[in-house]
């Protein structure tokens, strides 16, 4: 009797393991099996707030411990990545929210948003002005950039929710370059400023009479109901069908570098100088926190970024390309 159940169990242990190996060879690779990928990804990103999020997996790469081969670009300008994405250099992108929307357009919906990864980058600046609200702002002048984009776009609403009105209540005075918001403000001794990140940090550490006094993604939020989505990681739809495992992989270290930006500013920073995102450390490390570095996809991407191109279309048309993407410009993970 007792060989007898020896066989049987010798039989069960068999059969059992032939049954894992068969199921191992026709499955789909887990989250967990995925760790180590033969594949190449080229990523470019903008240097700045939408680059910040890949410090982490930057560094990761660079001493050979990530998942596949990463090639990492950073530019200075919206046009080289479009190049890049068009000539097909570029798999992967940072870039800002309504260049998505216009290469979506341009490209005829040969990319998709995989993730958002900024929200609002913009501070309000005051050096000799007591500003506790929006509501002070009335009656002042408040210099900006980005006049007919984004940045005027979001300072009109704001003022709206708030009871005012650009150029009635308040006088809207637009450079045409960051490095003017820094003039403008160090060279007066009193001036607001409507500021990006890290412009605005610039200002305050190169004039110690200058101080953040509110930052613009919270006056967004206090009104919507909707983040305000102001940067995103973008792919090629060709590159995403011929490497799926690739793209699953890249967001989950990507989420994995966002969550290692936010926990370890003061390393982030020190990344961000080595790979010439933000030219200095105590720049970075006082900017990092008001650019509101975050991972979002699937529904909670869709929502938020639809809702915010459909803000900037009814702005404007032309700062999203011109019509709102179709649904499948937006990435659905697996």
């Amino acid at each position: 009797m007792k060989k007898i159940i020896s066989i049987l169990l010798s039989l069960i242990l068999v059969l059992t393991f032939a049954a894992c190996g068969t199921a191992n060879t026709n499955s789909t690779p887990s989250d967990t099996e995925i760790s180590k990928l033969d594949a190449k990804c080229n990523i470019y990103a903008l240097k700045g707030p939408t680059g910040i999020g890949l410090v982490s997996l930057m560094e990761k790469s660079s001493n050979g411990k990530a998942g596949m081969d990463y090639s990492f670009n950073l530019v200075g300008s919206n046009d080289e990545i479009v190049a890049k994405i068009i000539n097909k250099e570029a798999d992967i992108a940072a870039v800002a929210t309504n260049l998505a929307s216009t290469l979506y357009e341009k490209t005829k919906g040969e990319i998709s948003v995989l993730s958002i990864n900024t929200l609002g980058v913009l501070t309000l600046v005051s050096k000799g002005e007591e500003i506790a609200s929006i509501k002070d702002l009335k009656g002042k002048t408040v210099y900006s950039t980005g006049q007919g984009a984004n940045p005027e776009y979001i300072l009109n609403y704001v003022l709206e929710k708030n009871g005012l009105k650009a150029g009635t209540d308040v006088n809207v005075e637009f450079v045409s370059q960051p490095q003017e918001l820094v003039s403008k403000v160090i060279g007066n001794q009193k001036a607001i400023a409507i500021a990006p990140q890290p412009v605005a940090t610039t200002i305050t550490i190169q004039d110690a009479n200058a101080k953040i006094v509110l930052d613009i993604n919270d006056e967004w939020e206090k009104h919507s109901d909707t983040d305000l989505v102001m940067g995103c990681i973008i792919a090629r739809n060709d590159y995403i069908s011929e490497n799926p495992q690739a793209v699953k992989l890249f967001l989950k270290e990507y989420e994995e570098s966002i969550k290692a930006v936010n926990e370890d500013v003061d390393s982030a920073a020190n990344l961000c100088v080595k790979y010439e995102i933000i030219p200095k450390a105590p720049i970075a490390k006082k900017a990092i926190p008001y650019c509101n570095i975050v991972y979002q996809d699937g529904k909670e991407l869709k929502t938020n970024l639809k809702a915010y191109l459909k803000f900037l279309y009814d702005c404007n048309p032309k700062s999203i390309g011109g019509k709102l993407p179709a649904d499948s410009f937006y990435y659905e993970t697996k």
